[in-house]
């Protein structure tokens, strides 16, 4: 279903006006899989989000095979929640910019 756009949705500040984090994640070739498999990867996702208190807010577009996720800011909370999907959903790729 079509949805106001991102940036319309998502929060920038916790209850509290603290400014929030954010990261994406990418999920190469899920939106081609078969409804199941999409289906228990996304869930898998889900799960793995609701074990974070940290976590705000999460959009999976399965359009884009992206996932958004916002945090509230913990050190290394980012990098926790990637590398859990990463162990269960080996596929997933985490967005960040271009280092050399």
């Amino acid at each position: 279903m079509p949805a106001c756009p991102l940036c319309e949705r998502v929060p920038t500040r916790d209850e509290s006006g603290r400014l929030l984090g954010d990261f994406m994640m990418l999920f190469p070739g899920l939106k081609d899989r078969p409804g199941r498999e999409r289906r228990e990867v996304i869930s898998r996702v889900d799960g793995i989000l609701k074990g974070f208190p940290e976590v705000v807010f999460a959009d999976m577009n399965l359009r884009l095979n992206l996932l958004w996720v916002s945090v509230r800011a913990r050190p290394g909370v980012i990098l926790d929640i990637a590398c859990c999907v990463k162990f269960h959903v080996p596929e997933a790729l985490l967005v960040g910019p271009k280092t050399s």
